[in-house]
């Protein structure tokens, strides 16, 4: 059976994060990481061996120095039932196999061990690539994949329990913020390592007529009153635990020890009986 391919070019992703990045680039890194200071300060455990999976070990090693930073790659080197906290950072919407991803972390956990993962999602770039569409149809008379598709949080939620992790909870926080042109934004991507990486992506120059039509459709649609553009950023936070029988679980069909009606203060009626007031 055929392979389909790959989405991410990973030669191409690694390229992009080391001779393009700029370190001041990283702000949604840091606003990555300040999201998950929060979430674990809300969880009352004392964490004794904590992974974090993350592109760009200087910054996240700084915003977490107590723990193990593992370099993200298909294969992640994490040792099975070794972890109490596994964090996978920024890198999720760019894996080939996100799935197999959260597997290898969930394996890695001990009984009752936490995963957080957090990456961009849907919303992030929506303005950028609703302008890119249209200029590329304008200038081209077609369509390239020019910007990563990212994950919608309606639909993540159910990779936690693919994984095999208990008490999946998925949520988002967007960030919003603007750039005085589009090259600046360009500029930002690419520091961050955010530039192309998508196996399918045009390996040609782009042509700069497509940039100056991109840049007019974005002025004239998303910019703000200082003539500054708009630009969306989602975060999604997935939170999941390996499972254990300490954990609480469903109780099992049939098993209630009391009535709706009763709780209710109602009179139980057969289906299909009207029940008139009073």
């Amino acid at each position: 059976m055929t392979q389909p391919p790959a989405l991410t070019d990973t030669v191409a992703l690694r390229r992009n994060r080391t001779q393009r990045l700029n370190p001041t680039a990283l702000f949604l890194h840091e606003e990555a990481a300040f999201e998950l200071k929060e979430r674990l300060n809300e969880v009352n455990r004392d964490f004794k061996n904590a992974a974090l999976v993350a592109p760009f070990s200087n910054i996240w090693a700084e915003a977490f120095p107590n723990h193990q930073i593992v370099p993200d790659s298909e294969v992640l080197d994490l040792t099975e039932a070794t972890h109490d906290l596994i964090i996978h950072a920024m890198s999720l919407h760019w894996a080939n196999d996100p799935v197999g991803q959260l597997i290898q972390c969930r394996r890695a956990l001990k009984p009752d061990g936490l995963l957080l993962a957090i990456f961009p999602g849907g919303r992030t770039l929506n303005e950028l690539r609703t302008v890119f569409t249209a200029a590329e149809v304008q200038v081209t008379g077609g369509l390239s994949p020019r910007i990563a598709p990212m994950p919608e949080i309606r639909s993540v939620g159910s990779l936690l329990q693919r994984a095999g992790l208990a008490l999946p909870v998925a949520d988002s926080v967007q960030i919003n913020t603007s750039y005085p042109d589009l090259h600046g934004l360009m500029a930002d991507l690419r520091g961050m390592g955010e530039a192309n990486a998508l196996s399918a992506r045009p390996k040609t120059m782009t042509r700069r007529a497509l940039f100056t039509e991109a840049d007019r459709l974005y002025r004239d649609q998303f910019s703000d009153s200082d003539g500054r553009l708009k630009v969306t950023f989602e975060l999604i936070c997935l939170t999941g635990w390996a499972p254990d029988a300490s954990q609480p679980q469903p109780l099992r069909p049939g098993s209630a020890t009391s009535r709706l009606a009763d709780a209710l203060g109602t009179r139980e009626s057969p289906a299909g009986e009207k029940v008139r007031p009073g």
